[in-house]
């Protein structure tokens, strides 16, 4: 889930229908056909996608869902949980690496999907207990699109207005066999996904693609830690705001309100994310 390429172990983790045609400039067949099309029959118009407003107070709920604590106005809650009504839903899923409960799936239907070094063995991300899934090939994007396609058309069902694809920065795990244009490449395929669904959709942390935010089509960000890399601004700057901070200390919370506190929604959340009632449930907004 960073900002730098050594990651934090206090980062929280948990989780193909391209919308855009081509339109051709040509001369004689092509212009013919340019203007039937043009004539014809209305295409189906895509459904809204409707990003979160800049500031919206929020809340980080992927360890579990409770009832909103009074003045929140957007979420976060895991795919499988169900949205809370009047309130922005975002609908987490964990798209490039493996629930820890889910490798027994992926091992049984597309073990060739998770990523393995030169000996065989899985590359995992230790801090969290989850295996990276392979991205490195064009053919492995289409697939593993195909599976969290069918997630985020769940989301959307569920009715959720937004989707966090979680470890964006799994190439920094990868023991060098991902990179950034592997990962940004298989974003691209789930946001025209999440588009086509009528869901926004957000980066999840990294800082290193936010020159490529336009380009894959995030909608808005999703940003852990950034108190404590001092690059809540560079997210704020790149969506208008339209960022939800996450920080798990003190200090870092502290420091994400002094940075951007006055025009972003920042909350303070405990490392494991418990629902409220819980031991070391923590909530609190700048």
């Amino acid at each position: 889930m960073p900002q730098h390429a050594v990651r934090s172990l206090l980062r929280r983790k948990r989780t193909l229908a391209a919308l855009a045609s081509g339109a051709a400039l040509a001369t004689g067949a092509g212009l013919l056909l340019s203007h039937a099309s043009a004539t014809g029959p209305a295409a189906e118009a895509a459904p809204e996608v409707v990003p979160p407003a800049a500031n919206a107070a929020f809340d980080y709920q992927i360890g579990g869902a409770y009832s909103p604590p009074a003045g929140v106005e957007a979420l976060s809650r895991d795919r499988t949980a169900k949205p809370a009504k009047g309130l922005y839903n975002v609908c987490y899923v964990n798209a490039f690496q493996t629930q820890p409960d889910a490798l027994d799936w992926w091992e049984k239907n597309d073990p060739d999907l998770l990523l393995r070094d030169g000996d065989g063995e899985l590359v995992n991300d230790d801090a969290w207990g989850e295996a990276l899934l392979d991205t490195s090939t064009e053919g492995k994007r289409i697939r593993l699109a195909k599976i969290v396609g069918g997630w985020i058309d769940g989301c959307a069902t569920s009715g959720f207005q937004a989707v966090e694809p979680d470890n964006l920065d799994s190439y920094e795990r990868s023991e060098g066999l991902l990179n950034q244009a592997h990962n940004a490449a298989f974003a691209k395929l789930l946001a025209d996904r999440a588009h086509a669904a009528g869901l926004a959709i957000g980066q999840k942390n990294t800082t290193d693609l936010l020159g490529q935010r336009k380009e894959i089509g995030f909608d808005f960000a999703v940003a852990e830690e950034c108190g404590r890399y001092d690059e809540c601004a560079d997210y704020a700057s790149a969506y208008g705001d339209r960022v939800f901070v996450v920080e798990y200390t003190d200090r870092d919370f502290t420091e994400a309100c002094s940075s951007v506190g006055a025009t972003v929604s920042v909350v303070r959340r405990d490392l494991d994310v418990v629902p409220a009632g819980r031991p070391g449930y923590v909530f609190r907004t700048c």
